[in-house]
Formats: C-alpha cells, structure tokens, sequence
C-alpha cells in the first residue's frame, strides 16, 4: 500500500476529550475523498509501528483542510498519543482514503432524504455526509444524535450552525442519557436511541419508503436502527452501516484453540503463537512483525495475504471480498484451525 505524508495545519479541540486534525492539502496533488470514507494515520510510538483509521470529518468541495476528528481512548495507545504529544506542523503518515460508507448521488432524486443515525465520536463520518448532503446536493437530511450530555456532544457549535443555514433541510434530534429535558429544547429526548424512539422519530417523517439510512455507533445503537426500520418497511438496500470494530460471536470460537503460525515476509521467516480469541493479524502485531492493515473490520482488504499451508477460519468478516483469490485470506478475520498455517505477505 502507498503512503505518504500530510502536514498538520491546524488542531481544533471539539470536547474535553476530543481533537480534530486539520491536515493541509498538497500543493501539487490534491488527496481526493468522499464524504464518510476515512484516513488512515501510521505513528511509530516506542517503537513499533500502529496503523489507525479514522473517519474524514472534513466534507470535499466544502472544508479547505483534510479533517479527522479522534476521541480519546482509555488506555489506547494511537488515541491518547496524538491528544497528548501532536502538534500543529507535524508530519503524519497516511494511506490513502478508502472506505464505502458514502452516499450513492444516482439514488438521489427530487424526494429522497437521508437519516444519520449516531452516537458519540461515531458522529465523524455522519457529520462529513450531513455537510455534503446539504451544501451540495440540497437533500433534506435528519440526524439523530445519541451523547451522554451537552458537554459531550461533538461539533455542537457546527451542528447549530447547519441548522440556522438550513432550517428548511436540516432537523436534529438529540438524546442525552444525563439530562433533564426543559420545555426549550422540544428535540432533546432523554435517554438511549432505543427501537420505540427510532419508530418514534420516523413517524414526524413522511416519504419514509424515499429515506436513505447512514448509522455509526455502538452495536446495540445499530441493531435498534436496523430493527426499528425493519418494522417500518425499510428496504435493507437503503441501510448503510460504518464498523469500527468486529462483530465475534463466541460459538464462532467452540472449535478454535491456540495454535502457532509462520509468517514468510522479505526472505525472512517468523513463527508466532495466535492465542485463542486473537486474530492472525493481532498476533503477528503482537511480536512487532510490521504487516500491512487499516480498518481491522474485514472490509478494506489491506491485510489480505497468501496461505499455502493449514487451515484457517475466517470470523467476523460480513462477505468475503470478491477481489480475494480462494488462498487469500484477510488477516484481521483470520483464525487458525491447524498448527501448519504458512502466511507470505
């Protein structure tokens, strides 16, 4: 995979615990992304090497500056790295923009909205969409914003400011799990964005077979969405979500156990113990074998790599990448099922 570097021209601090990296745009060659795709930022730290993917807050054609928002971590090592030593003219490491969680313009027609449903730092790509959907394609959009507070609310500022300029496009439901609710805040509900206060909202919409549905969050926040819309009559093709992380169910696990691999990487061989639970990848990171990954969910297939040998399961991953040839796996969802695993990157 191709990198390069971007400079940092400006950090915004969105909360007490969230930053946003302004990068500057080349001179020469200009990065281009759509709206909900992310970058993937690469920072040596004691050492070894971490790969991080966030989600571009920035809008194309709209933002002059390349904009990741990041929000601390406890005890993450990337995240807590960048709020506490990253500085304004840094020099930062990135792939390229990937990412399929962006909106299809040729669905678009003249009665299409589109519903943004998040929580928390999962507002990231939602509010890069939010911004292009009205400022450029003029399409009604309704978010719905789950946050423990006012004060924990990412781009509150920048979310009131859309709503002034688009009053007739722009409706935002806040959920705030610690609050009182006052009379003049009719649009903050209290509470988790739960299935009855999905179906809750969606009855003040009309149109909803023509709604469009973007949902970034935890797990419990996307299948309240998702069961919520499928009472409604949502077609599943009008449903996108973003993953931050795999979904692992434990009876994916009853018949693995910890076994040993062999990485084959520049002329030169490694054998390492994959620790039931662990993915091939973790462990390989795990001994500070410098492998090529981003999004660590099973979808951008950076990580994929040739095995010759063994066995091995694939957990976790939605569909198998059709660019994957039958010996290539994706070393993020991959799980050995043999001591004989031979892995060349």
């Amino acid at each position: 995979m191709i990198t390069y570097t971007l400079k940092i021209e400006a950090l915004r601090q969105e909360t007490s615990d969230t930053v946003t990296i302004c990068f500057k745009q080349p001179g020469l060659k200009k990065v281009k992304y759509r709206a909900g795709q992310y970058l993937t930022l690469i920072f040596r730290i004691n050492g070894r090497r971490y790969i991080r993917p966030y989600s571009f807050s920035s809008s194309p054609g709209i933002d002059p500056f390349l904009e990741v928002t990041i929000k601390r971590v406890p005890g993450g090592v990337v995240s807590n790295h960048i709020l506490d030593t990253v500085n304004v003219g840094d020099m930062v490491e990135v792939m390229p923009p990937m990412g399929d969680f962006v909106v299809d313009e040729s669905t678009l027609n003249s009665e299409s909205q589109i519903v943004i449903w998040g929580a928390g730092s999962g507002i990231t790509p939602l509010y890069s969409i939010a911004k292009y959907a009205l400022e450029v394609l003029k399409v009604p959009v309704t978010l719905v914003y789950g946050n423990r507070d006012f004060e924990s609310v990412i781009f509150l500022k920048q979310i009131k400011a859309l709503q002034e300029k688009f009053s007739d496009l722009f409706t935002v439901w806040h959920f705030h799990t610690q609050l009182v609710v006052e009379k003049e805040h009719p649009n903050v509900i209290q509470g988790r964005i739960s299935s009855d206060k999905v179906l809750a909202v969606m009855n003040n919409m009309s149109s909803i077979e023509k709604s469009y549905h973007y949902i970034c969050g935890p797990t419990g926040l996307k299948e309240s969405v998702k069961s919520a819309l499928k009472q409604l009559g949502v077609n599943d093709d009008f449903i996108f979500s973003e993953d931050f992380e795999i979904v692992k169910d434990e009876k994916d696990f009853e018949n693995i156990i910890t076994r040993s691999v062999t990485f084959h990487q520049n002329g030169q061989s490694t054998t390492v113990e994959v620790v039931k639970g662990k993915s091939i990848l973790e462990a390989g990171l795990d001994t500070n074998i410098e492998l090529p990954y981003s999004c660590q969910t099973g979808s951008c297939s950076v990580c994929k790599a040739l095995i010759t040998n063994g066995e091995v399961k694939q957990i976790g991953m939605k569909n198998r990448p059709a660019d994957l040839k039958p010996n290539e796996f994706l070393l993020c969802c991959a799980h050995p099922l043999t001591n004989d695993v031979e892995i060349y990157v």
